[in-house]
């Protein structure tokens, strides 16, 4: 009987890909947990890369094709699914995200890359990488902007961010910039697209002082937090990570503005901005 067929990369690669795991995978008659623990990892990381919603490395694409006798087929053709237009320590985020029908923030120092605008993106990826040329700059903005585009769809995912007050009170990419950013943002939550409250100044000190924080959920697979640094980040879905991390988030909204109030001083910002009498 012939084997799977390469993967056709104009198509979805990585739903493909996922969808050809499970295949042999129940062809193989093991479970998610125990197919995980011939690849000592867990039975929902399995289930992630079934369901697409996390990327498959080559070594563990090289481990399944020993395991499930699939003859280099998942060696090959996760070169099909790699292909990425966003930064390497966010591409699995990245993509998860799409997948996501939940996403819980926390952001600490920079508006979330899903409320960002074409300039303010421009002038955080400038500031990453000053040196960088400006076809590089815009490829970032460009993977930046197709992010966003997530929150065309009416309903999913729900985005529920507790913006810090410090990152709106940052000034990235000049006033204009910060005015267009605060416009954008009340415009998406008037439009009840997403829920935004502010942690302000005033709250002290809170539970995700120690940087930001991001909680996604699916439909067909087990939540995931991301973690993430200068140049670095990494997906987790341990369920005790993930339940204490979504802890954190709730006593963030706690301390936080309410809804109202919230759309009110970021309305109140974009006047400042706009009309430079910002502090």
């Amino acid at each position: 009987m012939p084997g799977p067929k390469d993967l056709d990369p104009s198509s979805s690669p990585r739903a493909l890909l996922g969808a050809e795991l499970r295949h042999a995978r129940e062809k193989a008659g093991l479970s998610q947990e125990e197919l995980g623990l011939r690849l000592f990892v867990s039975g929902s990381f399995i289930g992630q890369l079934e369901a697409g919603t996390r990327r498959m490395q080559p070594e563990y694409a090289r481990l399944l094709d020993e395991v499930l006798e699939t003859g280099g087929f998942f060696a090959r053709n996760c070169k099909a699914a790699a292909k990425s237009k966003y930064h390497e320590d966010f591409v699995e985020a990245a993509e998860a995200e799409a997948h996501s029908t939940m996403i819980r923030q926390y952001a600490q120092l920079l508006i979330p890359g899903l409320l960002q605008t074409p300039a303010y993106a421009r002038a955080v990826n400038r500031a990453y990488d000053p040196t960088a040329s400006e076809e590089t700059i815009d490829a970032w903005v460009e993977g930046r902007m197709d992010r966003t585009r997530l929150l065309d769809h009416p309903t999913k995912p729900v985005l529920w961010t507790v913006i810090d007050e410090a990152a709106l009170r940052r000034e990235t990419g000049g006033r204009e910039v910060m005015a267009e950013s605060m416009r954008h943002i009340t415009s998406l939550i008037r439009r009840r697209r997403v829920i935004a409250q502010v942690l302000p100044f005033g709250a002290g000190a809170h539970a995700a002082m120690e940087g930001a924080l991001r909680l996604m959920e699916f439909e067909d697979a087990p939540p995931l937090v991301y973690f993430e640094g200068p140049g670095t980040g990494r997906l987790e879905d341990d369920p005790a990570t993930v339940s204490r991390l979504r802890f954190r988030f709730d006593l963030l909204v706690a301390s936080a503005l309410p809804q109202e109030k919230s759309l009110a001083l970021i309305e109140a910002l974009a006047q400042d901005y706009a009309h430079e009498e910002h502090p």
